[in-house]
């Protein structure tokens, strides 16, 4: 008879490919920034500029500890990464709401652009970022940039009238 292992009690070996989506996500964040900081000014001037550039490092931050702790549980177990998604999250959203929570009363905080930024932002670069993550086995993570070239019906008959 063959012994099945327990699935739950393996480990990741090798590179976690949610650093690689994390940091993708920061640099489409640091991509919409300008923007997003323009329109915080334009609509609440300077505190709302403020507010939106301390939300975007919010949620850049937020991103990169969920992958910091799923990849360091990864290497423990694939159950222990559950456990890191799951309770994460809870540590994760109880560092934001401190975050907001340290700096509401500053004159610097306009808190409607700020919790606009925080919930947009999360969105936002999550659905954008489901366009480059590969839901493959073969290529965890990012999409290869790489591309084949892709053969159509019209190129196989001239290789065939040519034979």
């Amino acid at each position: 008879m063959t012994e099945y292992p327990n699935a739950a009690m393996q480990r990741l070996e090798g590179p976690a490919p949610v650093i690689d989506i994390a940091k993708d996500l920061v640099r489409r964040a640091l991509l919409i920034a300008p923007v997003a900081i323009g329109i915080g000014a334009v609509f609440w001037q300077t505190a709302g500029a403020a507010s939106v550039a301390y939300g975007l490092v919010i949620v850049m931050a937020n991103f990169m500890l969920a992958a910091a702790l799923l990849s360091w549980a990864g290497k423990i177990s694939f159950a222990a990464m559950g456990g890191a998604a799951m309770f994460g999250f809870l540590l994760r959203l109880g560092l934001i709401f401190v975050a907001v929570l340290l700096v509401k009363d500053e004159s610097w905080v306009e808190m409607l652009p700020l919790g606009l930024t925080l919930i947009t932002a999360h969105l936002v670069l999550l659905f954008w970022e489901m366009r480059y993550v590969s839901a493959t086995l073969a290529h965890p993570g990012l999409k290869p940039t790489t591309r084949l070239p892709i053969h159509t019906a019209a190129d196989n008959t001239e290789t065939q009238g040519a034979a």
